[in-house]
């Protein structure tokens, strides 16, 4: 055996069949609230153990395991929290990230996962009908109330972005809102600015419901029905399209992208918000891994790269389309215009 055999392991691999579980130890230690009890000082296994009404030696390993994953410390017999769990993971703070797990971590998501080889064959989901971007799919209420600390610093971006170029009583769509947070930044960013939401009817409830929190319900208004279906109205300043070219295909987007330039008043924008990938289509790790979950997810979604998204902008009439970061997200934002 020569020197490269020996230095070889599986470990790489090991890692990658066992990775569910790591999926499965977060999310119990979000529904026992494990780092919210450490946050509140019961940091023993046994105080631990009583604040979750759960076993000693359950939460013992559980707590190892965290420790592993680098959620937690641990000296002697106590843990402490790291500073991400204790920025992201303990509830009742804004940036709490726990209620996601309910949409990225709900059954009919990871079942996708399941069936991925039939999906890789042909080509788009498995799952029933269109997946996750059926009509009315329920999935998309469970988008709009766990993910919305996730979006709050793309949803900065954009408004930051914006508001130089929104005065008075502009004018903003927001296609697919879901929780509503990116109209609503608009709407805190410029005041006067009047928001459309426009999703479907139960999601829209979700984002009245943070319009109110935020203090901006009264230029938060609904339009609820299909992206694709709804009239828009026109004279829009600007449309916002986050996280929703995904999950179709370039012809598809392109017919959507028409209906928005027309939507548009000369010389408004059209902000798009994606994962978008670098040329080679593998870097950076987080916007090149995307299309897998819209393989498991979707029939035809992608992640496309800026090239793809300029090209669809141009090919809808829409000019000028330029690349901006969203802040700290991994996603980018892609501002076109309507000459």
């Amino acid at each position: 055996m020569n020197s490269s055999e020996q230095q070889r392991s599986p470990e790489r691999i090991f890692n990658a069949f066992n990775a569910f579980q790591h999926s499965a130890i977060l999310k119990t230690a979000i529904e026992l609230e494990v780092f919210s009890a450490i946050a509140a000082g019961h940091n023993q296994v046994s105080t631990l153990a009583s604040q979750a009404k759960a076993s000693e030696r359950g939460i013992r390993i559980l707590c190892d395991a965290l420790t592993i994953m680098e959620l937690l410390l641990k000296s002697g017999n106590s843990y402490q929290l790291t500073p991400d769990a204790e920025f992201f993971l303990v509830k009742g703070k804004p940036s709490y990230l726990g209620d996601a797990a309910r949409f990225l971590l709900a059954d009919h998501i990871r079942e996708s996962y399941d069936h991925l080889t039939e999906a890789v064959r042909q080509g788009g989901t498995a799952l029933a009908g269109d997946g996750t971007v059926s009509t009315e799919n329920p999935v998309w209420v469970d988008f709009a109330r766990g993910m919305m600390p996730m979006m709050m610093p793309a949803s900065q971006a954009i408004a930051a972005l914006l508001a130089p170029r929104l005065k008075g009583a502009a004018r903003v769509l927001d296609i697919a809102a879901g929780h509503g947070l990116f109209g609503i930044m608009i709407a805190k960013s410029v005041p006067g600015a009047q928001i459309e939401a426009l999703d479907w009817k139960a999601v829209l409830a979700v984002a009245t419901e943070n319009a109110q929190r935020f203090g901006v319900a009264d230029r938060h208004h609904t339009r609820p029905g299909s992206a694709f279906e709804t009239e828009f109205g026109t004279g829009y300043d600007a449309v916002l399209l986050t996280n929703f070219l995904h999950h179709f295909d370039e012809a598809t987007n392109i017919r959507l992208l028409k209906r928005v330039r027309d939507a548009l008043k000369p010389g408004g924008a059209a902000v798009i918000l994606e994962f978008v990938p670098n040329d080679d289509r593998v870097t950076p790790p987080s916007a090149a891994w995307f299309p897998v979950i819209m393989l498991a997810n979707t029939p035809h979604g992608d992640a496309y790269t800026y090239a793809e998204l300029k090209r669809m902008c141009e090919s809808a009439g829409l000019a000028k389309a330029e690349l901006h970061p969203a802040g700290p997200s991994p996603e980018s934002i892609v501002l076109a215009i309507r000459e």
